[in-house]
C-alpha cells in the first residue's frame, strides 16, 4: 500500500510535463503561422509585431509596395530546440497581366523563446531572397534584340518610337495649348480642349512623335495642368502611312513580345543590382507581313482627294496575301472600314448573281436577255442606271453595262439560297481568322421570297459586304478558288466553313465579262490599263438620293476592291482604282 502512494505523484508530475511541452508547441505554431497569415494578408503591420523588430514593418511595407500583394506563404518542418524553433516558408509571388508570372522559393525562419511566448526572429531573408541585402523590385525583360515588323520587301514597317502623351487638366490654359499643338494637329483647338475637359478630369490631348515634341516641349512643359508622359510604341516607320493593319500587326508583335519575355526580381544593394529570381527572355522572331509600303502609299494618295471615307484593298489571288490595305482620314474617323465595315455592294454583287446563274444553267454567256430601262419585277420596280434600255442583248453584254433589270430577273429564278452559296464559293459569308488582322467579309441571307432574291441579285436589300470581302471575291475570281487571307507570311487565315468549290470554267466567263466592262461597259476609263479586268457598283441607301460608290478589278496576279462613302456614282471608286494601278507596276 506504502509503494503505491509513492508511485501515483511521479504520474502527475510526468503528465503536467507533457501538457506543458504541448502548450508551448501549440504556442509556437500558433507564432508561426500567424507570422504567415499577416504575411499572405499584405499586413506589414502585423507580421512586424510577431517579430524581434517590430520597426521591420517598413521593410515589408515596401517590399509589398514593389512586388505587389498577390503573394502565398506557406510554413512546414517547425522544428523546436528548447528555447528556440526553425521553420521553413514556401513563397508563391504572382505578377504580369493575368498573374501568370509566378517566383517561387523557400527560405528558412526562426523564433525564440519570450517568456511563454514565441518571437519569430527577424531576418529580412527569411520572407523573400535578397532582402537583406536591399529593397526589391520586378521587372519586365524585353526580348533582345527586339523583333521586326517588315512589309513584303524586309523594309521595315513598324519601329520602335519615344512617343510623349500631353496630359491636359482642368485649369489649363486651353488657348496656350492649342496654340502650340494645332499646326501640329489641325483638330486640336481651344473649344475642343474645352469640350474634353467638360468632365472635369484629365485627357490627353495628343500623342507626339519626339520629332513635333521637340520645338515646343520646354513651352509646353512650363504650362500649368499639362504633363508630358513619355512613351515607348510601336510605329509605322514612314509617318505617312495610315493603313488599318497597322493596329493588327502592332498587337500582334506585343502578343509575341509579352510571350517571349523573361522576368527579374532585381535586389538594390549597396554595390548595385543583384538579379535574386527570374527568368531570361526568349529569342522572338520577326514578323514578315504582306503589305507593300509603297502600294500602300499609292493607295493612299489615290484615296486622299476624296472628302467621304473610302478605303482600297488589294490582294494577291495567288497567295492570299493582302498587299495594301488603306483608307483616308474620313475613313480613319469611322474606324477600319476597309476591313470590317459593312455596306450593300450594288453592282459589284452581281459577279455573284451571274455565277450562280451560270451554275444553275439558267443562262449562258451569250445568252439573249432582256435588259430593260425598268421593270416591275415581283412586285419590285427595278430600274437601271438612268433607266437605259438596252432592248434584248448578250448575257456577257448586260453584264458589261451593268443591267439590273436583267440580273433581278436572274436572281428571281433562282433557288432561294443560290446566291448564299454562290456568295460563298467566292468568299463573301465566310468569317477568316488570321494572325495580326481582324476581318469581316459580309452577309448574303438566304432569300425567302422572290421579291427578296430581286434586291440581292443586284447587290441591295439584306446583302452587306466590306470592302475586304469585295477584295475577297475578286481575287477568287482570278484564281478560280478562295484564297486564304493572309497578312503575316506563312501564316494564312482559317476559314470558319469550308464552302462548295467553284465549278471549273465559271471564273473564266466571269472574267471574260469583266475584261467587257473594261473595254466596252461601264469602266471604260481604266482601258489603257493592259489587261484590266472591272466591275462598277452602286448602291443606294438611306433613300434615292444617296449611294456609295463601288469598283472591283482585277489586274494579273492583283485584285482589289475600292469602295467611296456616299459617293452618288460609282466613277469616284473607278477613278481611285486607275490612280492606284497607273502609279504601281
Amino acid at each position: 500500500m506504502g509503494l503505491l502512494r509513492r508511485v501515483i505523484p511521479v504520474l502527475c508530475v510526468t503528465v503536467l510535463l507533457l501538457a506543458g511541452c504541448s502548450d508551448t508547441e501549440d504556442r509556437l505554431n500558433a507564432r508561426v503561422n500567424g507570422f504567415a497569415d499577416a504575411l499572405n494578408r499584405a499586413d506589414a503591420p502585423a507580421a512586424a509585431a510577431l517579430t524581434t523588430d517590430p520597426a521591420s514593418a517598413d521593410v515589408l511595407g515596401t517590399l509589398y509596395a514593389n512586388l505587389g500583394k498577390d503573394v502565398r506563404f506557406d510554413v512546414s518542418g517547425v522544428q523546436r530546440n528548447e528555447d528556440a524553433a526553425t521553420f521553413t516558408l514556401a513563397a508563391t509571388w504572382k505578377f504580369g497581366p493575368a498573374k501568370a508570372t509566378e517566383w517561387t522559393y523557400t527560405t528558412q525562419g526562426r523564433a525564440t523563446a519570450d517568456g511563454d511566448d514565441w518571437k519569430i526572429q527577424w531576418d529580412p531573408a527569411s520572407v523573400a531572397p535578397g532582402l537583406d541585402e536591399g529593397p526589391l523590385s520586378f521587372s519586365t525583360l524585353i526580348p533582345q534584340p527586339a523583333a521586326r515588323v517588315l512589309d513584303r520587301t524586309g523594309a521595315d514597317l513598324l519601329t520602335q518610337h519615344i512617343v510623349t502623351l500631353v496630359d491636359v487638366a482642368p485649369g489649363a490654359d486651353v488657348d496656350s495649348v492649342a496654340a502650340l499643338l494645332n499646326p501640329i494637329a489641325p483638330t486640336i483647338t481651344a473649344e475642343s480642349l474645352t469640350a474634353d475637359l467638360a468632365a472635369g478630369k484629365p485627357v490627353t490631348a495628343v500623342t507626339l512623335r519626339e520629332e513635333d515634341l521637340t520645338p515646343i516641349r520646354e513651352q509646353l512643359a512650363a504650362l500649368p495642368d499639362v504633363t508630358l508622359r513619355p512613351q515607348t510604341r510601336l510605329l509605322a516607320t514612314d509617318r505617312a502611312l495610315t493603313s488599318p493593319t497597322l493596329s493588327g500587326l502592332s498587337e500582334l508583335w506585343q502578343q509575341r513580345t509579352d510571350a517571349a519575355a523573361g522576368w527579374a526580381v532585381t535586389a538594390q544593394t549597396a554595390s548595385g543590382a543583384k538579379r535574386v529570381g527570374g527568368r531570361d527572355a526568349d529569342p522572338v522572331g520577326d514578323i514578315s507581313a504582306t503589305l507593300d509600303i509603297g502600294m500602300t502609299l499609292a493607295a493612299e494618295n489615290a484615296l486622299a482627294p476624296l472628302a467621304t471615307p473610302a478605303a482600297i484593298v488589294a490582294i494577291q489571288p495567288s497567295t492570299g496575301n493582302l498587299l495594301a490595305v488603306a483608307q483616308n482620314a474620313p475613313a480613319d474617323a469611322q474606324g477600319p472600314i476597309a476591313l470590317t465595315g459593312l455596306y450593300p455592294p450594288g453592282s459589284t454583287f452581281k459577279t455573284v448573281t451571274v455565277s450562280a446563274a451560270l451554275q444553275a444553267g439558267l443562262v449562258t454567256p451569250d445568252s439573249i436577255v432582256g435588259c430593260p430601262g425598268t421593270e416591275n419585277i415581283e412586285g419590285r420596280q427595278i430600274p437601271n442606271d438612268d433607266t437605259f434600255d438596252l432592248g434584248d442583248v448578250p448575257l456577257h453584254t448586260a453584264f458589261a453595262r451593268s443591267c439590273n433589270t436583267t440580273m433581278g430577273r436572274l436572281a428571281v429564278d433562282l433557288p432561294p439560297d443560290g446566291l448564299t452559296k454562290a456568295a460563298a464559293q467566292l468568299g463573301l459569308g465566310i468569317d477568316f481568322v488570321a494572325p495580326g488582322m481582324t476581318t469581316v467579309t459580309g452577309s448574303v441571307p438566304v432569300a425567302d421570297t422572290s421579291a427578296l432574291r430581286v434586291e440581292e441579285g443586284i447587290g441591295q436589300g439584306t446583302v452587306t459586304a466590306s470592302p475586304f470581302g469585295m477584295a475577297l471575291v475578286a481575287a477568287t475570281l482570278a484564281k478560280g478558288s478562295v484564297p486564304s487571307p493572309t497578312i503575316v507570311t506563312g501564316e494564312p487565315a482559317v476559314a470558319d466553313r469550308t464552302p462548295e468549290p467553284l465549278p471549273s470554267g465559271v471564273d473564266e466567263q466571269v472574267r471574260a465579262m469583266m475584261r467587257e466592262t473594261v473595254t466596252g461597259g461601264t469602266a471604260t476609263a481604266l482601258q489603257d490599263i493592259p489587261d484590266m479586268l472591272g466591275k462598277t457598283g452602286t448602291a443606294e441607301y438611306i433613300d434615292d438620293t444617296h449611294a456609295h460608290g463601288w469598283f472591283v478589278g482585277i489586274r494579273g496576279d492583283l485584285a482589289l476592291a475600292v469602295f467611296v462613302s456616299d459617293a452618288g456614282s460609282s466613277t469616284p471608286a473607278v477613278d481611285a482604282a486607275g490612280a492606284l494601278l497607273r502609279a504601281v507596276p
